[in-house]
């Protein structure tokens, strides 16, 4: 785990303006704070808002805030720890740059990630990320106070559990048949059809004219491939007739 630095930074307007600033390269930061109460939004907007600066040319990490329930053990908070909200930015070499958003769903067990990617600053200036979920079920996410994604909750976050499921209570009948075809019963090995050799002496090779058969033995052609082999013989498909369906129920 890295330690943190409390400073102004490389660059600042007021020394005085000081923030939380990791420290050594490579490492994992964590840092939490317990409020003093727990709190539901009900009927006001949660906003989640906080600045972030890059000093330096962000090759993999990312500067999120969470959110998470009252009953974390601060000595043990880590990346593992649940959490009810995610949010922040997020660079990981070229292709990976975007802002996290992701809200925890009681119904699924799951941290549900927005379906839509919200882009995010890869420059060394500050910048200002804001998180707001309305009680309307909608969201809003600005950086540096613009809009940048806004929407509905179920729409952009997989919050509905499926319409349709499998029934529990629906089995397989013991005489569904699953195979759609079947080896023709009717069909036939032609004769001789395993007597035809994969390989046969080349028709075209000829005796080298320095071979000598007292010196080097008796001539014999390089085999080649025998062009009427077809291979191990198998009977032609056909369609059963006692197709039942590939046996998904609904």
């Amino acid at each position: 785990m890295g330690t943190w630095e409390h400073t102004a930074g490389l660059w600042h307007g007021d020394e005085a303006d000081k923030g939380i600033k990791t420290g050594p390269d490579a490492r994992f930061f964590g840092l939490s704070a317990k409020l003093d109460k727990a709190f539901t939004s009900g009927d006001k907007e949660l906003v989640v808002q906080y600045s972030v600066k890059h000093e330096q040319d962000l090759d993999c990490g990312g500067a999120y805030i969470k959110l998470m329930p009252g009953n974390v053990d601060q000595a043990k908070f880590g990346g593992d720890t649940p959490y009810s909200v995610m949010f922040g930015p997020d660079i990981c070499g070229s292709s990976n740059k975007k802002t996290h958003v992701i809200l925890h769903s009681d119904k699924k067990d799951e941290n549900l990630l927005i379906t839509k990617e919200v882009s995010t600053e890869t420059d060394n200036l500050t910048h200002l990320y804001t998180l707001v979920v309305r009680p309307d079920n909608t969201f809003e996410v600005f950086i540096d106070n613009k809009s940048v994604r806004a929407g509905k909750l179920e729409e952009e976050f997989e919050f509905l559990l499926d319409k349709e499921i499998k029934d529990p209570e629906a089995s397989k009948p013991e005489d569904w048949v699953d195979e759609a075809k079947i080896q023709d019963p009717e069909d036939q090995m032609p004769e001789g059809y395993d007597d035809i050799p994969e390989e046969i002496a080349d028709p075209d090779a000829k005796k080298p004219e320095d071979w000598d058969d007292e010196d080097d033995g008796e001539w014999e052609a390089p085999m080649a491939e025998n062009p009427d082999f077809k291979g191990p013989w198998r009977p032609k498909m056909i369609d059963n007739p006692e197709y039942k369906g590939n046996g998904i129920t609904l």
